[in-house]
């Protein structure tokens, strides 16, 4: 009997009690950014629906399919997990010819149909064949405008398809909070067009990263193999990241996924389209991420920021003033946890304008502000493209100057760096990558290019060849 009266009591208390709660937001200066983002009010306020926004964003989201033709090698040691985590499951030794097939996604940011995706998508051999699907089932071949490794992004540009794609425009992803709404599109195991909705988990992340300036956005929305290349937006449908990987022991999502950055995705497509090579900023400094010992040492109140560990004279970073011991903790007001963090704000801002640094010294923080300027160019005799019956065949290999040095974050002034590998060639096969140091060449002890390209030139039946990857020194021999 007092079920009734106490119900029709307390709702009458909430009713008063949300009449204050507003009226007190209303007076209560609230900060734009924070009225932007609301917990939803109401169960009635759960029942919103995300299609208008899936509406708007699926149609400029494809499907990649790349077709290419690859020669792999195939050695005693092919099943060997030594040889497997230098050289790939491709193996080395005589090579055979296959046709590889691959599936991912892309999206289309120009009306004209301009695509980007991950590089690993469409990395393949020669005669590489890609075709993307629209949402709407038409199909069309794409071709390979721009491919940049370190950041796992390409640019595709759709062949002979018009000027009116579907296509999303980018957010500042610099403006993404932790907690922000989400939604994944993609092509998850090769299903069909899937949208996964979830939030932005961190930002930031670096633990994952594979070079000097890769920093990813975190989500739990279920991303999976196939969802490479596809688009990660926001709640206003603008492409916030491009779906990059996913850390998983089964291989298929358990809520922790990567996504690049929109801003980089941005930086890296308008260069393309512009028919620029991307120009990442000279620092001059060599940086390590700081560790516990290091924030022991140097009286750090937090392990975090990055610490200067070489500098190289007249650089921008010696000219403004930064010091061997420095920490930088702060990239243009952002701050930044690690190296990967400073690469990251430095690329981004782009050749041509001046970043505020935030560092600490002797405990005291101070600011530089630095020029970003591209690295010297190399000379004639810095530089070779190596090609003909050796190891090395399409590899790019440089002296390692400190531009290099800074660039690969080597410590190493011996040896000679490879600073690209052509896709085809056998070091490709043999699966040599940029930053790999070679040390020797049978008994040998490489100094310079010269040195390198005179020694290739002549044939061998057994190449013996010593380099070091990550710190760590391997002797390979392979057949000529």
């Amino acid at each position: 009997m007092t079920m009734p009266i106490d119900c029709r009591f307390s709702t009458r208390l909430r009713a008063y009690a949300l009449a204050l709660l507003a009226l007190g937001a209303a007076l209560s200066p609230v900060p734009a950014a924070a009225q932007e983002r609301q917990v939803p009010p109401s169960r009635e306020a759960l029942q919103f629906s995300y299609a208008p926004i899936v509406k708007r964003a699926t149609p400029a989201v494809v499907n990649v399919y790349v077709r290419s033709r690859v020669r792999t090698a195939v050695s005693p040691f092919a099943n060997d997990p030594f040889f497997q985590r230098f050289f790939g499951r491709g193996g080395f030794g005589l090579p055979q010819e296959r046709i590889q097939q691959s599936l991912g996604s892309g999206v289309i940011i120009s009306p004209d149909g301009v695509i980007v995706t991950n590089t690993h998508v469409v990395k393949g051999g020669t005669d590489t064949q890609i075709r993307v699907a629209l949402f709407d089932k038409r199909e069309f071949d794409a071709k390979i405008v721009a491919q940049d490794e370190r950041t796992d992004l390409a640019v595709l540009k759709i062949e002979k398809g018009g000027n009116d794609f579907p296509f999303l425009q980018f957010a500042d992803s610099d403006k993404l909070e932790v907690g922000d709404v989400v939604l994944a599109i993609g092509n998850p195991f090769g299903v069909g067009q899937t949208v996964t909705s979830g939030i932005i988990s961190a930002l930031a992340r670096t633990e994952m990263a594979q070079s000097d300036t890769q920093v990813f956005l975190q989500t739990d929305a279920a991303i999976n193999p196939g969802n490479s290349g596809g688009a990660l937006v926001d709640m206003n449908g603008k492409l916030v990241g491009i779906n990059t990987m996913i850390f998983s022991q089964s291989g298929g999502s358990v809520g922790i996924g990567f996504a690049i950055p929109s801003n980089l995705v941005r930086l890296v497509a308008d260069n393309a389209v512009a028919g620029r090579k991307i120009e990442r900023p000279w620092l001059g400094a060599q940086l390590d991420t700081v560790d516990r010992d290091q924030a022991a040492l140097l009286k750090l109140d937090r392990i975090s920021g990055a610490v200067v560990v070489r500098l190289t004279n007249n650089s921008p970073a010696a000219k403004a003033g930064l010091q061997l011991g420095d920490v930088i903790v702060a990239v243009d007001n952002f701050e930044v946890a690690d190296s990967h963090s400073v690469h990251y704000r430095l690329t981004t801002r782009g050749i041509g304008n001046t970043s505020r640094i935030g560092f600490i010294r002797n405990g005291k923080r101070m600011t530089a502000d630095v020029p970003l300027l591209p690295a010297p160019k190399p000379g004639k005799d810095d530089v070779r493209n190596l090609s003909g019956s050796h190891p090395f065949d399409g590899a790019r290999v440089s002296n390692i100057l400190p531009s290099v040095a800074d660039e690969f974050n080597l410590d190493d002034t011996d040896g000679v760096v490879i600073v690209a590998v052509r896709s085809g060639g056998v070091a490709a096969r043999l699966d040599f990558q940029p930053g790999d140091i070679i040390l020797q060449v049978g008994d040998a002890k490489i100094t310079d290019v010269v040195m390198l390209d005179e020694i290739t030139r002549t044939p061998k039946r057994l190449w013996s060849v010593t380099i070091k990857r990550g710190g760590r020194v391997m002797k390979l021999q392979m057949s000529g």
